[in-house]
Parts: structure tokens; C-alpha cells; sequence
């Protein structure tokens, strides 16, 4: 089983605590020391919590953990009063030991304590020998407390992004999901239903056939017309299901390509008039206004009934300004609505909505039935 990154340091570290006071231990034995039975003492019942502390790898967190760092720091303290020359090296590598666990395993608060306790421990305890510590104490004390601070910082702005991340995947989660439904909602109304009727003309077909030859041949031939304006209108579909092509910076022309490629699949005539100012979008921006012409123009196909269609795309002191003309039927409904209007009383197309809501886009819907209706989206430029 492999050991997590962080559980590793902490083993590590406390085999390296253990190994230093082992080292303390052995030259207390070798060499003659001030106050030796008891500064041995000592160092021997440290060394047992730190080998508990060590075959534990655990105790680095918790309670324990601020007991096992705070006792490091008493133990470097009893180095300083006790130690002499030959423990200089000793003496500096466990304070740097106790620095790193500090800022490895703890806070800021516990590295500037510990620092703190430890610079004035130097300055205060009588160890004379080694007073030339005291600079190495200070200045790794103060450089400790830095990287704690950082480290802090640092774990606060990873916190804050997984949670940028994690809504944003939740959006597009949710994003594929409402595209999803829309396409599912769009074949269930277009290709499905074209389908299912041409299923039912063909029953007919079947029986016309077996009473009358001649009128059946008659229906065959308004059939043969029926499934190719399918076929149109399955192309369509496809089409705009396809991903979105934005010509780099250039919405303008990809918008113009848009509306010839329905003009050729449709078959329905459209007037395209746009802007010749840079319109300066980004091009996750440019992309979605994309969809929502191709869109729009795919609804005016499969609900309007209309025979002609006009596009303008003008860029204004107010924003990105699109309008969608056709003269076919018309909305359920007469007059002009805003979006918000429209969100109150349920009106309008819900996908054009929901898209327009995502631009943080102005919507109005103008419907004249029986004479055609008319979108026009107003997209703030940032």
C-alpha cells in the first residue's frame, strides 16, 4: 500500500528526530558533560517518545502533534543550557529540525511561538558555550515564520481555487445537462415527429394502394416531397449540432457563414447585415453568440413557417447589438416583451432565454402572428 505524501514527511521527520537524540544520547556517554546524570536522564526519556512518537507516524498531528512540538522545543532549550562545543552541530540541526516540523505540520501561530520561545531561550539561558548560535537561532527563527505565513497563504488560495474549480465543474455539469435536454427536446419535436408522421402516411400509403392504384401513386409522389423537406430539416438539425466555428476575432464572418450555411440547407432566403467595426469579444463570448444565432435560425425553421429571414449584427456605445426578423407565423402570443417580462409570465423560447441569461444579455421578443416576430439581443461588451 502506498503512503501518502503527506503521512511520509511525517514519518520521515520523526525518524529524524529520533536518529538527532539518539546522536545527543551516545555523546553524552562519550564525553564529559556539566550536570551528565541528569542532562543523560533526560535525553534518554526524550528518546523514548521520540521512538514511540516514531513506529506511532502518526503523532505529527493533533494534540500529540502540538505536544510532540513543544516538547522539541523544551528539548533544543536543554541542549542550549547543557550542551557544549562538541553539541554545536547537534544543537543547530535539531532547531532547524523543530523549525521544519513547525511549519511543515502546523500554523504560523505555532511557528512564530515556538521561534519566539526559542530566540528568547538562547538569549536568557546561560549557555555560553553556545552563544554563537544565537545569529543562526535568529535568522532561521524569522525565515520559519515567513514560510509558515506563505504556507498558510498558499493553502488558502488552493482552498479557494478547488472551490472555483469545483463550482465550475458543477456548471458545465450542469451546462452539458441543459444542452443535452435541449437536443433531446429539439429531436423529440423536429426529426422524431417528422418520422412518426411519415410512418403513418406510409400505413396509409399501404391501404390507399390496395383500394386505388392510381391515388395511391398521387400520395406517394406528395410523400416523395414530404421526406425530402425531412431531409432538410434533419440536415439542419445536424448542423446545429455541430461544434461552433469562430474565425479567430472575427465574429462577424463566421456569423455570415452561419446564416449562408441555413440559407443553403433550409432553402429559406436570408438577408445578413453586419457591422464592419472589430466587435472585440472574447472567444468563449464570440462562440455562444454564435449558438444562439444558429439557434434562433433553426427555430425560425422548424416553428415559423417563414419564407424569408433577416439577420443584423451592429455594434453600438451599448453592446453587441443581434436582431432576428422572419414573416412567418408568429409566437402563441402578440406584443413585445422583455426577458424579465417573459420569465414572469412564461413566454418565449426557454433555451434562447437561458442563453441570453448566461451573456448576461438584454433580450426582446416581438411577435406579430401571423406576420412573423422578431428577437434582438443586446450583449454587454466588457
Amino acid at each position: 500500500m502506498k503512503v501518502p505524501p503527506i503521512h511520509g514527511w511525517r514519518r520521515y521527520l520523526s525518524w529524524t528526530r529520533a536518529l538527532l537524540v539518539a546522536l545527543v544520547f551516545v555523546l553524552a556517554f562519550l564525553r564529559p558533560l556539566p550536570l551528565a546524570p541528569i542532562f543523560q536522564g533526560l535525553t534518554g526519556v526524550f528518546l523514548v517518545f521520540s521512538l514511540v512518537l516514531a513506529l506511532r507516524s502518526k503523532g505529527q498531528h493533533g494534540l500529540l502533534g502540538a505536544l510532540a512540538l513543544f516538547a522539541d522545543t523544551a528539548y533544543f532549550l536543554i541542549l542550549v543550557f547543557f550542551g557544549t562545543s562538541f553539541l554545536l552541530w547537534l544543537s543547530a540541526g535539531f532547531f532547524l529540525y523543530v523549525l521544519a516540523s513547525a511549519v511543515a505540520f502546523h500554523g504560523p501561530a505555532e511557528t512564530f511561538v515556538v521561534s519566539g520561545i526559542c530566540i528568547a531561550g538562547c538569549s536568557a539561558l546561560p549557555g555560553g558555550t553556545l552563544r554563537e548560535t544565537d545569529p543562526m537561532v535568529i535568522v532561521s527563527g524569522i525565515v520559519a515564520c515567513g514560510c509558515a505565513v506563505m504556507r498558510r497563504r498558499q493553502e488558502t488560495r488552493a482552498s479557494s481555487l478547488s472551490e472555483q474549480l469545483l463550482e465550475a465543474r458543477q456548471a458545465a455539469e450542469k451546462a452539458r445537462e441543459a444542452e443535452r435536454l435541449r437536443i433531446a427536446s429539439d429531436f423529440h419535436d423536429g426529426p422524431l415527429q417528422s418520422f412518426i408522421s411519415l410512418q403513418m402516411r406510409l400505413e396509409i400509403l399501404r391501404k390507399l394502394l390496395e383500394r386505388d392504384f392510381n391515388a395511391g401513386m398521387q400520395d406517394l409522389q406528395q410523400l416523395q416531397v414530404l421526406a425530402q423537406s425531412q431531409v432538410r430539416d434533419l440536415r439542419t438539425f445536424l448542423h446545429s449540432m455541430r461544434p461552433v466555428d469562430v474565425d479567430g476575432a472575427n465574429l462577424i464572418d463566421s456569423a455570415r457563414r452561419a446564416a449562408e450555411s441555413f440559407q443553403k440547407e433550409s432553402g429559406i432566403p436570408v438577408t445578413f447585415m453586419g457591422t464592419t467595426q472589430p466587435v472585440g469579444l472574447p472567444p468563449e463570448m464570440s462562440s455562444d453568440v454564435l449558438k444562439i444565432l444558429r439557434e434562433a435560425l433553426h427555430n425560425v425553421q422548424k416553428h415559423a413557417a417563414a419564407t424569408r429571414v433577416a439577420v443584423a449584427m451592429e455594434k453600438t456605445d451599448r453592446g453587441l447589438e443581434i436582431s432576428i426578423d422572419d414573416n412567418g407565423r408568429g409566437f402563441n402570443f402578440a406584443g413585445t416583451y422583455s426577458l424579465d417580462e417573459m420569465e414572469l409570465l412564461r413566454l418565449g423560447p426557454a433555451s434562447l432565454k437561458r442563453r441570453a441569461r448566461s451573456l448576461n444579455a438584454e433580450l426582446t421578443v416581438e411577435s406579430r402572428p401571423g406576420r412573423g416576430a422578431g428577437l434582438k439581443f443586446r450583449i454587454p461588451l466588457q
